[in-house]
């Protein structure tokens, strides 16, 4: 994609409940959101901005990067973050903003072009995202994989922390209970969910109108409103390792190490 196709927020919230002032942790002596500031400039995108909520964090931005934007505390999520930042901005109805969330430092950018360039490609989707195939059948059963149903033109069809699509023939009861199963069948395929967006300013600015839906609340899955309410969300595949996220502490030496293998 070219430079003016489309920009990137990044939401950067300084409460944490497992990791505290988690933006400004240090990996590899820079804070954490600037490892992320600068994976994000190595995209296309033609501006990259930071979305903050507390004055801590702009104090220590401010020394990379003046592309910053104070927004509410109040946010639920990093959508609603986003959605302020496209009024503040000022941004065309019609731009297409990728979320970056904060706490990837390893992201990914050619994920990042390959997101926003598939919202750009699918007039008919108001969001684009992500997601890598499962070849582990624990992950399949790990209600902290999201797994999603795609139809044939790559629209998703349904996001659950359940293993879907179900195995009639194989996941039978006696066989969870039993842990019996062995290997994934070959009939279907098992997608995890990758949790970038990219949003068109009109799908940002209907989100805002719209209240959590029951499928939403059930599954912790806010992607779930998005479809409720008929609002399309496509898909797009990858193979590649997504990068490796910093949600507690450990996470942290884990980063620190994956980028000292990579230099």
């Amino acid at each position: 994609m070219k430079k003016t196709d489309f920009k990137i927020v990044i939401p950067a919230r300084y409460a944490s409940s497992r990791l505290p002032g988690k933006p400004l942790r240090l990996i590899s002596g820079k804070p954490m959101i600037q490892h992320t500031y600068e994976r994000a400039l190595q995209s296309q995108a033609e501006e990259v901005v930071i979305a903050i909520d507390d004055q801590r964090i702009i104090d220590v931005a401010s020394q990379f990067t003046n592309n910053i934007v104070m927004t509410s505390p109040d946010h639920a999520s990093g959508t609603e973050r986003l959605a302020e930042v496209l009024a503040l901005k000022n941004w065309d109805d019609n731009t297409i903003i990728v979320n970056v969330q904060g706490d990837e430092p390893l992201v990914a950018p050619a994920h990042i072009e390959l997101v926003a360039e598939s919202l750009k490609n699918n007039i008919k989707a108001g969001m684009a995202t992500l997601a890598t195939p499962i070849n582990d059948l624990e992950d399949v059963f790990d209600p902290n994989v999201v797994k999603v149903v795609m139809d044939h033109q790559g629209y998703a069809l349904y996001f659950s922390r359940a293993a879907l699509p179900w195995s009639r023939d194989s996941f039978t009861m006696n066989a969870v209970e039993q842990q019996a199963i062995k290997t994934l069948t070959q009939e279907a395929n098992w997608y995890r969910h990758i949790g970038m967006y990219a949003y068109r300013g009109t799908a940002l600015q209907q989100y805002m109108t719209l209240q959590p839906c029951m499928l939403e609340k059930t599954e912790s899955l806010e992607q779930l409103r998005v479809l409720y309410n008929g609002i399309g969300i496509h898909v797009s595949i990858v193979h590649e390792d997504p990068g490796h996220g910093v949600d507690v502490e450990a996470d942290i030496e884990k980063v620190e190490l994956l980028l000292t293998e990579k230099c």
